[in-house]
């Protein structure tokens, strides 16, 4: 659907349609190289990341958290007190399970942390109730 051009010497062009226009945005958009999100670790907290599985152990008991749909790399640095993850070749919308992997992360440490409470209620407007649980 896109119409040849050529440039010529002068920087005009010859064709149907000049360079760029008519071309989607999603043509344009360039990936990233390299994204790099780091996350400290916790006092307190063991953390283990093995083949894109994260454990981690606190003083109100272990959480584990697999990520291997994801294309990410992570890894501990700074002798495991820093959590890295990285993704390579990303555009925008990949980047953002960059930052959502993080925040999963920061949810696990929270969780083993402080301790929660979680209580059901059952609401149901009409019959027939339908419950799962």
């Amino acid at each position: 659907w896109l119409k040849p051009f050529r440039l010529k010497s002068d920087g005009s062009y010859v064709g149907a349609c000049p360079p760029f226009r008519g071309l989607s945005f999603q043509l344009l958009v360039m990936k990233t190289l390299v994204q790099e999100e780091s996350i400290p670790v916790p006092k307190g907290i063991k953390i283990s990341i093995k083949s894109k599985i994260v454990e981690v152990s606190g003083k109100h008991g272990t959480l584990k958290r697999d990520f291997k749909h994801l294309p990410i790399e992570l890894y501990l640095a700074n002798s495991g007190h820093e959590v890295r993850a990285k993704m390579y070749f990303a555009k925008s919308k990949q980047l953002s399970m960059l930052r959502s992997v993080c925040s999963h992360i920061n949810n696990l440490f929270d969780g083993v942390q402080k301790k929660y409470e979680y209580k059901m209620r059952l609401v149901y407007a009409h019959f027939p109730i339908n419950a799962t649980i």
